[in-house]
Protein backbone atom coordinates (compact mmCIF):
# COMPACT_ATOMS: atom_id res chain seq x y z
CA UNK A 1 0.00 0.00 0.00
CA UNK A 2 1.58 3.77 -0.81
CA UNK A 3 0.25 6.61 0.95
CA UNK A 4 -0.52 9.43 -1.12
CA UNK A 5 -0.73 12.50 0.61
CA UNK A 6 -2.91 15.09 -1.45
CA UNK A 7 -4.03 15.22 -5.02
CA UNK A 8 -0.85 16.91 -6.84
CA UNK A 9 1.01 13.97 -5.37
CA UNK A 10 -1.33 11.65 -6.60
CA UNK A 11 -0.99 12.85 -9.88
CA UNK A 12 2.42 12.52 -9.79
CA UNK A 13 2.67 8.87 -8.19
CA UNK A 14 -0.38 7.62 -10.62
CA UNK A 15 0.99 8.99 -13.87
CA UNK A 16 1.75 5.98 -15.75
CA UNK A 17 -1.43 4.05 -14.51
CA UNK A 18 -4.68 6.40 -15.15
CA UNK A 19 -6.69 3.69 -16.69
CA UNK A 20 -8.95 3.56 -13.73
CA UNK A 21 -9.71 3.05 -10.01
CA UNK A 22 -11.85 0.98 -7.28
CA UNK A 23 -12.50 3.50 -4.73
CA UNK A 24 -14.06 3.51 -0.98
CA UNK A 25 -14.20 7.03 0.73
CA UNK A 26 -14.33 6.75 4.66
CA UNK A 27 -13.07 7.86 7.94
CA UNK A 28 -11.73 3.93 8.45
CA UNK A 29 -11.63 5.00 12.23
CA UNK A 30 -10.43 1.98 14.12
CA UNK A 31 -10.64 0.04 11.04
CA UNK A 32 -13.43 -2.34 12.31
CA UNK A 33 -14.78 -5.52 10.82
CA UNK A 34 -17.70 -3.28 9.32
CA UNK A 35 -14.51 -1.75 7.61
CA UNK A 36 -12.58 -5.01 7.11
CA UNK A 37 -15.99 -5.94 5.33
CA UNK A 38 -15.57 -3.20 2.91
CA UNK A 39 -12.08 -3.53 2.25
CA UNK A 40 -12.54 -7.09 1.20
CA UNK A 41 -15.30 -5.81 -1.15
CA UNK A 42 -13.51 -3.39 -2.65
CA UNK A 43 -10.02 -5.87 -3.01
CA UNK A 44 -12.20 -8.46 -4.51
CA UNK A 45 -13.68 -6.42 -7.24
CA UNK A 46 -10.38 -4.64 -7.97
CA UNK A 47 -8.86 -8.03 -8.34
CA UNK A 48 -12.13 -8.44 -10.77
CA UNK A 49 -11.26 -5.72 -12.39
CA UNK A 50 -7.72 -5.45 -12.21
CA UNK A 51 -7.53 -2.12 -11.08
CA UNK A 52 -6.05 -0.61 -8.34
CA UNK A 53 -8.03 -0.53 -5.12
CA UNK A 54 -8.06 3.20 -4.01
CA UNK A 55 -9.28 4.40 -0.07
CA UNK A 56 -10.04 8.29 0.49
CA UNK A 57 -8.98 9.65 3.70
CA UNK A 58 -9.63 12.78 5.49
CA UNK A 59 -6.96 14.59 7.70
CA UNK A 60 -8.26 16.52 9.81
CA UNK A 61 -11.48 14.53 9.46
CA UNK A 62 -14.46 16.48 8.74
CA UNK A 63 -16.15 16.53 12.27
CA UNK A 64 -12.88 17.64 14.00
CA UNK A 65 -12.32 19.96 11.30
CA UNK A 66 -15.82 21.76 12.13
CA UNK A 67 -15.92 21.14 15.69
CA UNK A 68 -13.07 20.37 17.06
CA UNK A 69 -14.09 20.83 20.77
CA UNK A 70 -17.46 18.82 20.20
CA UNK A 71 -16.13 16.18 17.81
CA UNK A 72 -15.81 12.04 18.96
CA UNK A 73 -12.44 10.67 20.56
CA UNK A 74 -10.88 9.29 17.93
CA UNK A 75 -10.36 5.52 18.16
CA UNK A 76 -7.49 5.57 15.73
CA UNK A 77 -4.24 8.20 15.19
CA UNK A 78 -3.48 8.57 11.19
CA UNK A 79 -0.23 6.52 12.24
CA UNK A 80 -2.67 3.66 13.45
CA UNK A 81 -5.51 3.43 11.22
CA UNK A 82 -2.34 3.79 8.46
CA UNK A 83 -0.71 0.86 10.15
CA UNK A 84 -4.18 -1.16 10.54
CA UNK A 85 -4.37 -0.53 6.40
CA UNK A 86 -1.82 -2.17 5.40
CA UNK A 87 -2.94 -5.78 6.37
CA UNK A 88 -5.50 -5.33 3.69
CA UNK A 89 -5.11 -5.72 0.05
CA UNK A 90 -5.38 -1.73 -0.60
CA UNK A 91 -3.08 -0.25 -3.27
CA UNK A 92 -3.36 3.52 -2.28
CA UNK A 93 -4.35 5.28 0.72
CA UNK A 94 -5.00 8.84 -0.38
CA UNK A 95 -5.20 11.56 2.56
CA UNK A 96 -6.70 15.06 1.49
CA UNK A 97 -6.29 17.27 3.59
CA UNK A 98 -9.36 18.81 5.06
CA UNK A 99 -9.29 22.43 5.00
CA UNK A 100 -12.00 25.59 4.00
CA UNK A 101 -11.18 25.16 0.25
CA UNK A 102 -12.32 21.65 0.29
CA UNK A 103 -15.10 22.46 2.74
CA UNK A 104 -15.94 24.93 0.74
CA UNK A 105 -16.13 22.29 -2.79
CA UNK A 106 -19.81 21.51 -4.44
CA UNK A 107 -20.40 18.00 -4.57
CA UNK A 108 -19.88 18.30 -8.69
CA UNK A 109 -16.54 20.06 -7.71
CA UNK A 110 -15.25 17.22 -5.43
CA UNK A 111 -16.93 14.22 -8.13
CA UNK A 112 -15.06 15.81 -10.70
CA UNK A 113 -11.58 17.07 -8.98
CA UNK A 114 -10.69 13.80 -6.78
CA UNK A 115 -13.50 10.95 -8.46
CA UNK A 116 -12.75 11.48 -12.14
CA UNK A 117 -9.99 14.03 -12.84
CA UNK A 118 -7.53 12.56 -10.52
CA UNK A 119 -8.65 8.55 -9.76
CA UNK A 120 -10.92 8.05 -12.84
CA UNK A 121 -12.79 5.82 -11.04
CA UNK A 122 -14.65 3.08 -12.25
CA UNK A 123 -16.33 1.61 -9.22
CA UNK A 124 -17.14 3.58 -5.88
CA UNK A 125 -18.15 1.58 -2.66
CA UNK A 126 -20.05 3.71 -0.19
CA UNK A 127 -22.30 4.24 2.31
CA UNK A 128 -25.83 5.25 1.81
CA UNK A 129 -25.89 7.81 4.60
CA UNK A 130 -22.32 9.76 2.94
CA UNK A 131 -23.06 12.99 2.86
CA UNK A 132 -20.06 15.02 0.45
CA UNK A 133 -19.86 18.89 -0.31
CA UNK A 134 -20.22 22.47 0.76
CA UNK A 135 -23.10 21.78 3.84
CA UNK A 136 -23.46 18.48 3.43
CA UNK A 137 -24.86 18.91 -0.31
CA UNK A 138 -24.03 15.89 -2.28
CA UNK A 139 -25.04 12.56 -1.12
CA UNK A 140 -25.29 8.78 -2.03
CA UNK A 141 -27.84 9.66 -4.71
CA UNK A 142 -25.51 12.46 -6.12
CA UNK A 143 -22.85 10.05 -6.57
CA UNK A 144 -24.96 7.49 -8.61
CA UNK A 145 -26.39 9.96 -11.20
CA UNK A 146 -22.94 11.20 -11.41
CA UNK A 147 -21.84 7.65 -11.90
CA UNK A 148 -24.66 7.04 -14.64
CA UNK A 149 -23.24 10.73 -16.35
CA UNK A 150 -19.53 9.90 -16.07
CA UNK A 151 -19.54 5.79 -16.76
CA UNK A 152 -19.12 4.67 -13.41
CA UNK A 153 -20.64 2.26 -10.72
CA UNK A 154 -21.69 3.48 -7.29
CA UNK A 155 -22.78 0.78 -5.10
CA UNK A 156 -23.32 0.42 -0.83
CA UNK A 157 -20.99 -0.66 1.59
CA UNK A 158 -21.80 -4.33 2.41
CA UNK A 159 -23.88 -3.70 5.96
CA UNK A 160 -21.92 -5.69 8.99
CA UNK A 161 -23.78 -6.79 12.06
CA UNK A 162 -22.95 -8.55 15.27
CA UNK A 163 -25.80 -9.81 17.32
CA UNK A 164 -28.24 -7.84 15.61
CA UNK A 165 -26.52 -4.55 15.54
CA UNK A 166 -24.65 -2.44 13.29
CA UNK A 167 -20.91 -2.39 13.83
CA UNK A 168 -19.57 1.20 14.14
CA UNK A 169 -17.08 3.16 15.67
CA UNK A 170 -20.05 4.95 17.73
CA UNK A 171 -20.73 1.26 19.19
CA UNK A 172 -16.72 0.44 19.70
CA UNK A 173 -16.14 4.30 21.44
CA UNK A 174 -19.59 3.19 23.62
CA UNK A 175 -17.91 0.19 24.83
CA UNK A 176 -14.14 1.32 25.19
CA UNK A 177 -15.91 3.94 28.04
CA UNK A 178 -17.61 1.50 30.33
CA UNK A 179 -14.44 -0.50 30.19
CA UNK A 180 -16.00 -3.38 28.74
CA UNK A 181 -12.99 -4.54 26.50
CA UNK A 182 -14.42 -7.97 25.37
CA UNK A 183 -17.15 -5.71 22.99
CA UNK A 184 -14.49 -3.94 22.13
CA UNK A 185 -12.56 -6.64 21.11
CA UNK A 186 -15.98 -8.31 18.99
CA UNK A 187 -16.44 -5.72 16.90
CA UNK A 188 -12.59 -4.18 16.37
CA UNK A 189 -11.75 -8.30 15.50
CA UNK A 190 -8.54 -7.71 18.02
CA UNK A 191 -7.62 -6.03 20.94
CA UNK A 192 -7.46 -2.68 21.20
CA UNK A 193 -4.27 -0.94 21.21
CA UNK A 194 -3.21 2.51 22.06
CA UNK A 195 0.61 3.64 20.27
CA UNK A 196 3.25 6.77 20.90
CA UNK A 197 6.89 6.95 21.66
CA UNK A 198 8.13 6.91 25.06
CA UNK A 199 9.32 9.74 26.29
CA UNK A 200 10.85 11.20 29.53
CA UNK A 201 8.25 11.83 32.25
CA UNK A 202 8.86 13.54 35.90
CA UNK A 203 10.11 10.52 36.97
CA UNK A 204 7.85 10.40 40.04
CA UNK A 205 7.34 6.34 39.60
CA UNK A 206 10.19 5.63 40.43
CA UNK A 207 10.45 7.12 43.76
CA UNK A 208 7.66 5.06 44.98
CA UNK A 209 9.06 1.77 43.41
CA UNK A 210 7.13 1.75 40.29
CA UNK A 211 8.87 3.00 37.16
CA UNK A 212 6.80 3.65 34.34
CA UNK A 213 7.24 3.99 30.77
CA UNK A 214 5.71 7.19 29.66
CA UNK A 215 3.80 7.99 26.51
CA UNK A 216 2.28 11.33 25.58
CA UNK A 217 -0.66 10.30 23.38
CA UNK A 218 -0.87 13.40 21.78
CA UNK A 219 -4.49 13.73 21.17
CA UNK A 220 -7.42 15.92 22.64
CA UNK A 221 -9.51 13.36 23.60
CA UNK A 222 -8.92 9.44 24.23
CA UNK A 223 -11.75 7.18 24.09
CA UNK A 224 -10.83 5.53 27.16
CA UNK A 225 -9.35 6.04 30.68
CA UNK A 226 -8.07 4.44 33.98
CA UNK A 227 -6.15 1.50 35.35
CA UNK A 228 -5.65 -1.42 33.01
CA UNK A 229 -3.98 -4.87 32.75
CA UNK A 230 -1.84 -4.09 29.28
CA UNK A 231 0.82 -6.03 27.23
CA UNK A 232 3.22 -3.84 25.16
CA UNK A 233 4.57 -4.74 21.62
CA UNK A 234 7.11 -3.12 19.71
CA UNK A 235 10.56 -3.75 21.63
CA UNK A 236 13.20 -6.80 21.69
CA UNK A 237 10.57 -8.59 23.71
CA UNK A 238 7.01 -9.11 23.01
CA UNK A 239 4.56 -8.58 24.65
CA UNK A 240 5.32 -7.73 27.54
CA UNK A 241 2.78 -7.57 30.52
CA UNK A 242 2.03 -4.87 32.73
CA UNK A 243 -0.65 -2.41 34.11
CA UNK A 244 -1.56 1.06 32.98
CA UNK A 245 -2.61 4.05 34.10
CA UNK A 246 -4.44 5.83 31.06
CA UNK A 247 -5.66 10.10 32.11
CA UNK A 248 -4.47 13.27 33.36
CA UNK A 249 -3.00 12.13 36.65
CA UNK A 250 -5.21 13.79 39.16
CA UNK A 251 -3.01 12.89 42.33
CA UNK A 252 -0.01 14.74 40.54
CA UNK A 253 -2.45 18.03 38.95
CA UNK A 254 -2.03 16.52 35.57
CA UNK A 255 -3.96 18.52 33.02
CA UNK A 256 -2.59 16.27 29.64
CA UNK A 257 -3.77 12.68 28.95
CA UNK A 258 -0.83 10.64 29.34
CA UNK A 259 0.08 6.88 29.58
CA UNK A 260 1.41 5.31 32.21
CA UNK A 261 3.12 1.51 31.79
CA UNK A 262 4.48 -0.36 34.50
CA UNK A 263 6.05 -3.56 33.39
CA UNK A 264 6.73 -6.72 34.82
CA UNK A 265 9.88 -7.63 35.61
CA UNK A 266 11.42 -5.51 33.19
CA UNK A 267 14.29 -3.05 33.34
CA UNK A 268 15.52 -1.53 30.45
CA UNK A 269 15.95 2.24 28.86
CA UNK A 270 13.82 2.33 26.21
CA UNK A 271 13.59 5.99 25.68
CA UNK A 272 12.44 7.24 22.05
CA UNK A 273 11.08 3.53 21.25
CA UNK A 274 7.93 3.34 19.31
CA UNK A 275 5.48 0.89 20.96
CA UNK A 276 2.01 -0.34 20.99
CA UNK A 277 0.19 -0.61 24.15
CA UNK A 278 -2.94 -3.61 23.80
CA UNK A 279 -5.66 -3.25 26.61
CA UNK A 280 -6.38 -6.52 28.30
CA UNK A 281 -8.66 -5.99 31.28
CA UNK A 282 -9.77 -2.82 32.81
CA UNK A 283 -9.07 -3.02 36.79
CA UNK A 284 -10.48 -0.08 37.85
CA UNK A 285 -11.27 4.26 36.92
CA UNK A 286 -8.93 6.80 37.47
CA UNK A 287 -8.66 8.43 41.01
CA UNK A 288 -7.29 11.23 42.98
CA UNK A 289 -5.19 9.76 46.26
CA UNK A 290 -4.67 12.29 48.97
CA UNK A 291 -1.02 11.01 49.50
CA UNK A 292 1.59 9.02 47.45
CA UNK A 293 1.60 6.65 50.21
CA UNK A 294 -2.47 6.01 49.43
CA UNK A 295 -1.11 6.13 45.84
CA UNK A 296 1.60 3.33 46.03
CA UNK A 297 -0.53 0.79 48.31
CA UNK A 298 -2.72 1.13 45.07
CA UNK A 299 -0.78 0.51 42.85
CA UNK A 300 0.54 -2.12 44.84
CA UNK A 301 -3.16 -4.11 44.00
CA UNK A 302 -3.35 -2.97 40.72
CA UNK A 303 -0.27 -4.95 40.18
CA UNK A 304 -1.43 -7.85 42.00
CA UNK A 305 -4.66 -7.43 39.79
CA UNK A 306 -2.75 -7.46 36.47
CA UNK A 307 -0.62 -10.16 37.30
CA UNK A 308 -3.56 -12.36 38.13
CA UNK A 309 -5.05 -11.83 34.07
CA UNK A 310 -1.96 -13.21 33.07
CA UNK A 311 -1.16 -16.20 35.78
Amino acid sequence: MRLIRGLGKLKQDRQQDLSGSVVTIGNFDGVHLGHQAVLGQLAEKAAELNLPAVVIVFEPQPAEYFAADTAPARLTKFREKLIALRRFAVDYLLCLRFNKTMADWSPDEFIQRVLINNLNTKYLVIGDDFKFGKQRQGDFDTLVRAGEQQGFQVVNMHTFDIEGERVSSTRIRSALARGDLAEAEKLLGRNYRLSGRVAHGDKRGRTIGFPTANIFLHRQKCPLSGVYAIEMYGLDQEPLPGVANIGTRPTVDGTRVLLEAYLFDFDQDIYGRHVQVEFIKKLRDEKRFESFDELKQQIRMDVDKARACFS
